[in-house]
């Protein structure tokens, strides 16, 4: 992938923040969002500044702006996630599935981020929030739910995504429908019967769109994030590695172009919701557009997840927690027994209604 450069070139840093006063490695931390010292407590603010968006083009330029200098990265023998650390830091166990067989690799870090979403939630909050999360699993086995506690395994990481801001402008056409009824007889019983009146639609729609999120990493799906969206990220931070100290990050798998291609999707959809909201009807027999974008730009942003896992009968369920807002989303174990109980109760509303229809038509 072409690399990215986004203005002057800075120099990047190879050591690790150490506490003043006795010389341990600091961290970030969640709750002063700040080094601390996990030893002493002495703490230290970071200078931190506000992202600014970035144009497009940048995107596609062939740069060397890498991330390797400042950073190592690391291949899960066991489930195959890359992820990056400081450079000095030591990996001790994969963030996704926590196997200690990680190994150092020799490829690049990647691109290096353009900005940073700082974790705002300590590991002991996510905990909380995925426990409680994991009890209101209606399909989740009772004993599962009793034997709950706050995970211990929880690892920070921070999941690669790109946010693109744009003018998209569309032009569309199309048909749609809108019921209406006529009373008939027949059999000597007038009826109901319903039909439906077309009308054609065409027009021009403009819309702007501001920091549309598109995952990077195929390690938690476009489908799993957006269920613990939203990001705050127009409140990100321009990257600075201080953020990272005591966390990792995921390598990208999809790289920028893949994922304004994936934006430029979400967009098209979305103004064709907005469009056909300003009509009244049942149906949309066609619809076409052609959308075209402008001003747009970019961000190269690391999201802060808690990743973790919840041990049942020998087996363990992923799941996934919104750094900042503790919104959490994942796999649990399911009983079949609820499940069975469920399909027989929706197959007795079905009977029931199917006996009401039979005797209503012999009456």
């Amino acid at each position: 992938m072409d690399e990215l450069f986004t203005g002057e070139q800075e120099r990047a840093s190879t050591e690790t923040a150490k506490c003043p006063s006795c010389g341990a490695d600091l961290v970030y931390d969640p709750e002063t969002r700040g080094l601390k010292c996990p030893y002493c407590g002495t703490e230290e603010e970071i200078a931190g500044k506000k992202c600014s968006e970035i144009d497009l083009e940048e995107l596609f330029a062939a740069r060397a702006n890498t991330w390797a200098t400042e950073t190592k990265a690391f291949r899960c023998e066991n489930c195959g996630a890359q992820t990056v650390i400081s450079k000095n830091e030591i990996s001790k166990c994969c963030a996704y599935c926590g196997a200690s067989n990680i190994i150092e690799t020799e490829g690049m870090s990647g691109m290096r981020p353009d900005a940073v979403l700082p974790f705002a939630l300590t590991k002991e909050e996510a905990g909380k929030s995925a426990a409680t999360w994991a009890k209101k699993r209606f399909f989740a086995p009772r004993k599962f739910k009793q034997s709950l506690t706050v995970p211990e395994n929880i690892n920070g990481n921070y999941t690669p995504s790109f946010t693109f801001d744009a003018n998209a402008h569309g032009r569309y056409s199309g048909r749609l429908g809108k019921y209406y009824y006529e009373t008939r007889t027949v059999n000597g019983k007038r009826q109901q019967v319903r039909k439906i009146r077309y009308f054609a639609i065409s027009g021009v729609y403009d819309a702007f769109y501001d920091d549309v999120l598109v995952q990077a990493s195929e390690k938690i799906s476009q489908k799993d994030l957006n269920k613990i969206q939203p990001f705050d990220t127009n409140s990100s931070q321009k990257y600075s590695p201080d953020y990272l100290y005591g966390f990792s990050a995921t390598q990208y798998t999809r790289d920028g172009k893949t994922c304004w291609e994936e934006a430029k999707g979400i967009m098209w959809a979305k103004l064709r919701t907005q469009i056909l909201s300003k009509y009244s009807y049942d149906v949309v027999e066609k619809f076409s557009m052609t959308v075209s974008y402008d001003n747009v730009t970019y961000k190269y942003v690391l999201l802060p997840l808690y990743i973790g896992h919840f041990s049942f009968k020998e087996k363990l369920y992923n799941f996934f927690v919104n750094g900042r807002n503790g919104r959490t989303t994942g796999k649990v174990p399911i009983s079949p027994l609820k499940v069975a109980l469920v399909v027989l109760a929706g197959l007795a509303v079905i009977a029931g209604i199917v006996a009401i229809c039979l005797l209503g038509g012999n009456s």
